[in-house]
């Protein structure tokens, strides 16, 4: 006596379980972009705090020497230092680039004579420019993009920080104000037209203290 066949069992995901797994999926997309979200918004606040611990800095070492960190005559005999070249001190210039790898420009010389002052963490033999928490570095030099006088430059900054940093101190505009900035790492004459964030671009954004 012969038997009817078997049916075939179907295989593959019922509509369920396709639900359920693009539910997940949508889950660990949307915890990614948050976490990302939350990252960018970290480093905008510690930029930011830093722009606005050297304006101290720079305001505090002045009212205490009358004179500004790195420029300031009096600071190889009051901490028995080397004093910097390539610039004159006491004429309220600070010689040298933001980023400089040079120990002898007065960009460099600053960090050191802050550091000896206790005005900015770290050894007080140390004249390196600190980092930012982009894996950039902030500095200061004399003008950028237009603005005269000491600014404080900060680079490495994604588009979308940089614009964030420059709306919250200024008007988010890139070529205008006292907050300016350009795509690189050189801080020089003339600002970029706009910030353009597509993922290559990455600023030096520099603001008057």
């Amino acid at each position: 006596m012969s038997h009817p066949p078997l049916a075939r069992r179907q295989s593959g995901f019922t509509l369920i379980e396709i639900a359920i797994v693009l539910v997940i999926i949508g889950l660990l997309l949307g915890g990614i972009l948050k976490g990302q979200e939350l990252i960018t918004q970290a480093r905008i606040r510690n930029v930011s705090n830093d722009f606005q611990s050297m304006t101290a800095a720079i305001n505090l070492y002045q009212d205490r020497y009358r004179a500004l960190p790195g420029d300031d005559p009096g600071a190889a005999a009051r901490w028995t230092i080397t004093p910097p070249s390539g610039g004159t001190l006491g004429d309220g210039i600070i010689s040298g680039t933001y980023n400089s790898a040079t120990s002898t420009d007065e960009s460099r010389q600053f960090w050191l004579q802050l550091r000896r002052a206790g005005l900015v963490g770290g050894a007080v033999t140390d004249d390196t420019t600190p980092p930012n928490a982009a894996s950039g570095v902030t500095g200061v030099q004399n003008g950028a993009f237009g603005i005269p006088g000491l600014v404080i430059c900060s680079n490495n900054l994604p588009a979308k920080i940089a614009q964030a940093i420059d709306t919250q101190f200024d008007d988010g505009k890139s070529d205008t104000g006292t907050v300016r900035a350009a795509a690189g790492t050189t801080a020089g004459s003339t600002p970029d037209t706009s910030y353009i964030d597509d993922g290559t671009k990455f600023y030096v954004v520099c603001k008057a203290p």
